[in-house]
């Protein structure tokens, strides 16, 4: 089993409201789980109105078929008009 995560640090902007930044959050969210062996979720700067921390995880019993959905997903990411990509940071989760 191959596990690759990524961390997203992302900046909204036009959000002006924690409400604007759920909707911009969200629909990138739910486009990412869409993805087959992909899930993601923010998880950090929820406070903030034009921050957030988004973290994908990609599963297979590939590392090329991981990477390669990894890739997909950054792609998304910047593709996005609403988020400005402050940084894309990978890393392969080992079991201990």
């Amino acid at each position: 089993m191959f596990v690759l995560v990524a961390a997203a640090d992302l900046r909204l902007p036009a959000s002006q409201s924690l409400k604007e930044k759920r909707s911009v959050v969200q629909s990138l969210v739910t486009k990412l789980d869409q993805r087959s062996g992909l899930a993601a979720s923010e998880v950090d700067h929820q406070d903030l109105t034009q921050r957030t921390l988004v973290a994908v995880v990609a599963v297979s019993g590939s590392s090329r078929h991981v990477g390669e959905m990894m890739d997909d997903a950054e792609r998304l990411i910047w593709s996005r008009h609403e988020v400005e990509v402050l940084s894309f940071e990978r890393s392969w989760w080992e079991e201990s």
